[in-house]
């Protein structure tokens, strides 16, 4: 195993989450890739794999170190799967989630369709050329709101109904959202792969 590793992106409630999951399997320290000058990756891919991979691989090939990438997204079934893998730039650049929300919705107005799922998939790579990456991935469904509601979480998650805890992921508490999450998900399992290979 090891015992620090690059997280291939820069948001500190990632950072955060996965590093109190791996700490258990020796995984002293997880830096943001921007603690080591690494810039964002390209993630030209159709697929959510391809882009964590390549982010994965970037960050490890730059840095020397086992590098963790995550990509995931919202799939709207009444948009054929989108926003997808183009989740956070939906309405364009900048990328915005107020205005990603306000394109959702006018993309989906009148439409009586609302089910969609969030997705994440998580890509651990030993080295820049690992040959047998460690993947895990999950998925989260819900429904698509006519309106936002609550003040938590980010991106599409004021528009996200989970009829199970009848609430948008914006009114969960974080620590319901983390466990039962497509990232929360993805990432036990991840744990669970990493904990067989010990």
């Amino acid at each position: 195993m090891f015992s620090r590793l690059v997280l291939a992106s820069n948001n500190t409630g990632k950072l955060r989450e996965f590093s109190a999951l791996l700490a258990p399997l020796g995984v002293d320290e997880v830096l943001p890739q921007r603690a080591l000058n690494v810039p964002e990756a390209e993630e030209p891919y159709g697929t959510f794999l391809e882009n964590a991979l390549t982010k994965a691989r970037h960050a490890s090939r730059l840095t020397g170190l086992p590098a963790l990438a995550d990509d995931s997204g919202l799939c709207v079934d009444a948009l054929a799967g989108a926003p997808g893998v183009l989740s956070a730039r939906f309405a364009g650049e900048p990328k915005s989630d107020a205005r990603n929300n306000a394109y959702l919705l006018e993309r989906l107005a009148g439409n009586t369709r609302r089910r969609g799922h969030y997705y994440c998939v998580l890509v651990l790579v030993r080295s820049a050329d690992d040959p047998q990456p460690i993947v895990a991935d999950a998925m989260w469904p819900g429904e698509i709101l006519t309106a936002p509601r609550g003040n938590g979480g980010f991106g599409y998650d004021p528009l996200f109904w989970l009829p199970d805890h009848q609430c948008s992921v914006a009114e969960l508490d974080p620590a319901t959202k983390n466990r039962d999450s497509h990232r929360g998900q993805a990432l036990r399992q991840l744990v669970s792969k990493l904990e067989a290979l010990r």
